[in-house]
């Protein structure tokens, strides 16, 4: 297990050096958004043909995790062509100065670089294991993973689309999924990562990846996800609207 760790740190540490040029070269630190969602697959593919023989649970992680991958890795290109670099790595690059280009590899792409380690552990636990056969818990999380994935998948689509309109330009999406949640893809990140730990819980110390899915939550609901767009969005008056009526994470039906 310990070699299988240590792989995929290599591999990972190697792989955010070159998103780090391509960043450098392109002067854009939102490459690495794309970077997040391929790296995982990295990992599930460095881990799966690092094991001697292949199970069932093994293929089904890996073909997870590439679907995921891939999705959001093509949404956020698509998202951010021509638009520039992100606000948030626009903000840094005004305030770090001269220590931009150290920071910023360190506190931006190493930094990913160990989250993505630790988030990816159920997937290098689950391929280090030759336990044959499906368990419950392997269909619990299944369930879970196909719910966050529509979230997730719906959500990105719904509100790349509504912004396509030239009319809804400053505008709050409240339509579709955005009805019942105020931030449905990160609410089916969450799922997703819930749901792989689920389907580690089936492997020999399958409990100890639940560090994975409580550091994707806690990341999303109190680091870079929610807090930071409820922040930006903190004095429109549409948005206090909205909010009033909308359950802020876990889907439910809206407030008259």
């Amino acid at each position: 297990m310990i070699n299988f760790i240590l792989y995929s740190a290599i591999a990972i540490s190697v792989y955010m050096t070159i998103i780090f040029v391509i960043a450098l070269i392109k002067k854009d630190n939102s490459v690495v958004d794309i970077a997040w969602g391929l790296g995982f697959i990295l990992v599930a593919i460095l881990t799966f043909f690092l094991h001697k023989g292949f199970f069932f649970r093994q293929v089904l992680v890996v073909v997870l995790v590439m679907i995921w991958g891939i999705r959001l890795a093509t949404h956020i290109a698509v998202r951010n062509r021509g638009r520039g670099e992100d606000f948030r790595y626009a903000q840094w690059r005004r305030d770090w100065g001269k220590w931009f280009f150290l920071r910023s590899f360190f506190q931006i792409f190493m930094l990913q670089a160990l989250l993505l380690l630790i988030i990816a552990y159920p997937i290098i636990l689950i391929n280090h294991s030759s336990k044959a056969g499906i368990s419950f818990s392997d269909i619990m999380g299944i369930i879970l993973w196909l719910v966050g994935f529509f979230f997730e998948a719906t959500g990105d689509y719904q509100l790349l689309k509504f912004k396509q309109i030239k009319e809804n330009r400053g505008k709050i999406m409240s339509q579709g999924v955005w009805q019942y949640t105020r931030h449905p893809n990160y609410f089916g990140e969450t799922m997703i990562w819930w749901g792989i730990f689920c389907i580690a819980l089936s492997v020999q110390s399958g409990w100890t990846a639940i560090i994975s899915p409580l550091l994707i939550t806690f990341l999303l609901l109190r680091v870079s996800g929610v807090v930071m767009l409820e922040k930006k969005y903190a004095k429109n008056k549409e948005f206090e609207e909205y909010a009033r009526r909308t359950s802020a994470f876990i889907p439910w039906f809206p407030k008259k």
